[in-house]
């Protein structure tokens, strides 16, 4: 397995093609511009907890910030991520079930709140894909090589189908799909695997292209040909191809 870290997964994988087969690509922050809307409905619901739920500890009281995003939630299901986070704060609220209404004392209630946010901001403000990308999946098309989005979101192939995105790929594995095959969420590879099998390819032939920590390890784990870690925080990306 290789891997790279790049702003622009179109740079990335441009001199890589010969390599790969398949790739699959993670949905929120490489193909569509919906990592923002997550983040910032991860913030209002955990500060809400925080306050309501204060920890002990005066310094784990801090309010929720992007380092915590990247660290605790980004790549995972909303019950993994909230899970993550509580546990970090030491904020101990009992598991409970997705039927939870928001206004809950459980981890469950604060992800279904995460979730309400993020629809509701998404009526609001709608979703596009990155230029870039869709530069991307149209050179990966032209070439011949087979696509597959994978995703630990139920909203998946609707914000794919909204930022007209859908049509290139012949596989989508999303949270639905996830939650009923029990594929446990990343870091675990389980997600990726499934897509690279439904493009009917080893993981050896296959690339990952992900903007999480989390789903980077995935492939690492799954042992993809080749991993890309998209950054779009930092500048232009200045590193080839891995050899």
């Amino acid at each position: 397995m290789t891997g790279e870290r790049s702003t622009r997964p179109e740079t990335a994988l441009s001199g890589c093609l010969h390599r790969v087969a398949g790739v699959v690509f993670d949905t929120y922050g490489v193909i569509t511009d919906s990592a923002r809307v997550h983040a910032a409905a991860w913030k209002t619901a955990l500060d809400a907890c925080l306050k309501a739920h204060p920890p002990t500890d005066p310094p784990a009281r801090r309010p929720f910030d992007r380092d915590d995003y990247l660290r605790y939630v980004d790549g995972k299901s909303r019950l993994d991520g909230a899970a993550s986070f509580l546990a970090s704060r030491r904020v101990a609220l009992p598991p409970g079930t997705l039927a939870d209404p928001p206004d809950t004392d459980t981890v469950a209630a604060v992800a279904a709140y995460k979730e309400q946010l993020f629809t509701e901001r998404l009526r609001t403000h709608g979703i596009e894909a990155y230029p870039g990308t869709l530069l991307l999946l149209r050179r990966l098309r032209a070439c011949g090589v087979e696509m597959a989005a994978a995703s630990a979101s139920r909203h998946a192939r609707e914000l794919l189908r909204r930022s007209g995105a859908l049509p290139y790929f012949a596989a989508v594995v999303d949270g639905a799909e996830a939650a009923r095959l029990g594929l446990p969420g990343k870091p675990a590879p389980d997600l990726f695997l499934e897509a690279a099998g439904r493009l009917g390819l080893p993981p050896g032939r296959t690339a990952v292209i992900e903007d999480s920590l989390a789903g980077m390890e995935a492939g690492r784990r799954g042992g993809f040909r080749l991993v890309v870690g998209v950054d779009r925080s930092s500048g232009p990306a200045t590193s080839s191809c891995p050899t």
